[in-house]
């Protein structure tokens, strides 16, 4: 399990929903180990999953289930925006896309901005009949 925190006087604080849920499974007073890194361009992954969020709340169930888990769609997402390696998959015989990682540490701003785009660009091909481009942007803000 990886937890996106930020340190504060109190302690270490989820950042998002996903690390939130996550910390909520742990048991108060046990013993855990950390491995704790800085999250590089922790903006753009903020911005990133906001969007990602943001799309998944709009869907209605039966569109969520054709995803199987926000997870499944995020790699939906990022395959379709085209941030994704090749890789050769014997098992079927053929050459495969899997997902980037979100990490976007190597990730200028322009770079990100693109993807950021071509990431919207995905979400109003699947949603768009359900929403106007400013009816997102305002849902977006909320998260």
């Amino acid at each position: 399990m990886k937890l996106r925190c930020i340190n504060t006087a109190h302690g270490l604080v989820p950042v998002d929903d996903d690390s939130y849920e996550d910390k909520k499974r742990l048991k108060i007073g046990e013993a855990y180990e950390c491995d704790v890194k800085i999250v590089r361009n922790y903006k753009f992954l903020k911005k990133a999953f906001a969007l990602l969020n943001a799309a998944w709340s709009l869907m209605d169930e039966r569109q969520q289930a054709g995803w199987r888990s926000k997870e499944g769609f995020r790699n939906y997402l990022t395959v379709a925006a085209g941030h994704y390696e090749v890789y050769f998959n014997p098992r079927l015989q053929e050459f495969v896309e899997l997902p980037s990682s979100w990490s976007f540490d190597k990730m200028d701003e322009a770079t990100f901005s693109a993807l950021y785009d071509r990431m919207k660009d995905v979400i109003f091909a699947v949603i768009g009949n359900k929403i106007t481009e400013e009816v997102f942007e305002k849902v977006l803000a909320n998260f």
